[in-house]
């Protein structure tokens, strides 16, 4: 049997750690810490990393859809970039080998739909 993504990264307490790192990140970039100016961040970052914990095959999660969470924001190709490029360094920073960094941006680039233009 496969090990998951979610189970090679360490499960939902390393997982959390990524996202924290993330949305550290993310707030220091001023192309896209704007769209988080009203965030409650706990909250975000408690929805984030449930919903990465899911996307790589742990627990299910039952927040927004991602054209939900993302409705209003009209992100363009530019922002989603700049996070995707965000989410990957953060993967780095914590040793994640390059062919998961690959797979995991895989998986989000295949929402990609669901969240631009919104």
């Amino acid at each position: 049997m496969e090990t998951s993504l979610y189970e090679k990264l360490g499960g939902k307490e390393a997982i959390g750690k990524v996202v924290e790192e993330f949305y550290k990140r993310i707030m220091a970039d001023e192309s896209v810490n704007h769209f988080f100016g009203d965030t409650d961040m706990a909250k975000q970052l408690r929805h984030q990393t449930a919903f990465i914990c899911y996307a790589l095959g742990g627990a299910p999660y039952t927040g927004k859809s991602m054209a939900a969470a993302h409705t209003g924001l009209n992100l363009q190709p530019e922002h989603f970039d700049s996070i995707v490029n965000h989410l990957q360094a953060s993967l780095r920073h914590f040793g994640v080998t390059e062919d998961d960094i690959r797979q995991i941006t895989e998986k989000v680039g295949s929402l990609k739909g669901d969240i631009l233009y919104k």
